[in-house]
């Protein structure tokens, strides 16, 4: 949970003018951020992020806990943001099957090709915040959103199921291959293929439950199989690191916050919302 949104409700709670000023301020950043990366557009973002606090604000007083206040506010960003790539004819394509997203044996064994960190190990530790906008843009939508909300915004599971309507079984799918399609995208691995290339056996059936593991959310006894299998398949240990790397890559983005025009905005909006409580 972002500490942003425990700081906005803290300052609501207080209940004077310049708490709630500052509630919005933390609330405004925290909109912009996530419809940024989850729109794509900072035209689109800044309609998204007005238009869900104008929502909001009404609200605020009704909220008892943040994370009942992210749920909502996530929900009604993301609904936005949704609307905004129905209207683009450049959307892509809905779904990631788990065969696009998995490495092939050529890849698994150009993972081991050298001793020395090779041109994707230095990618994916590259701290590029643009590059890692523009892979994120790659990932198609329903899938983005799960991993911004899950990895970006620091929501667990059960949230993320909450503000998409998903299963939470659904969403840790979609989580694992959006995870594994940004890994691609970074490493400059995401090739075309007319037809699914032949995957070890053994691997493949672990590589859906990597995301799982790395959240620490797997069955013990299989926890137990996917680590003797690691111990003894270098390939997919050095799979399961670079799959972690670009997780710590999402978890440590950082968006700038809204322009200035937005914040005098939102002060003008706060001075109307007071004077008609009164």
């Amino acid at each position: 949970m972002r500490p942003e949104l425990e700081n906005a409700l803290q300052e609501i709670k207080a209940g004077t003018p310049e708490g709630v000023e500052r509630a919005l301020g933390f609330l405004q950043q925290t909109v912009f951020s996530f419809s940024l990366k989850a729109c794509g557009h900072r035209e689109d973002a800044e309609d998204t992020a007005q238009e869900t606090l104008v929502r909001t604000v009404p609200q605020l007083a009704k909220f008892e806990s943040p994370q009942a206040l992210a749920v909502w506010l996530y929900k009604v960003a993301r609904s936005r943001c949704l609307m905004s790539r129905r209207r683009s004819k450049f959307a892509p394509q809905p779904h990631l099957s788990l065969e696009e997203v998995l490495p092939d044996r050529a890849e698994l064994a150009s993972l081991l090709a050298s001793g020395e960190p090779g041109p994707e190990q230095h990618l994916l530790r590259k701290e590029d915040a643009g590059e890692l906008r523009r892979a994120l843009l790659r990932i198609p939508p329903g899938y983005r959103q799960v991993l911004v909300l899950h990895d970006m915004e620091e929501l667990s599971t059960g949230e993320v199921a909450r503000i998409t309507g998903l299963r939470k079984g659904t969403v840790r799918v979609r989580l694992h291959r959006a995870r594994a399609y940004l890994r691609n995208e970074l490493a400059v691995r995401s090739r075309r293929r007319k037809k699914p290339a032949r995957r070890p056996a053994a691997c493949k059936t672990l590589f859906a439950a990597l995301s799982d593991y790395l959240d620490h959310q797997i069955d013990p006894k299989f926890c137990a199989k996917l680590e003797a299998h690691l111990e003894g398949c270098a390939p997919c240990q050095a799979y399961l690191d670079s799959l972690e790397e670009t997780v710590r890559r999402c978890r440590r983005h950082c968006t700038a916050p809204l322009k200035r025009k937005l914040r005098d905005d939102w002060r003008q909006m706060v001075a109307r919302t007071l004077a008609a409580r009164k």
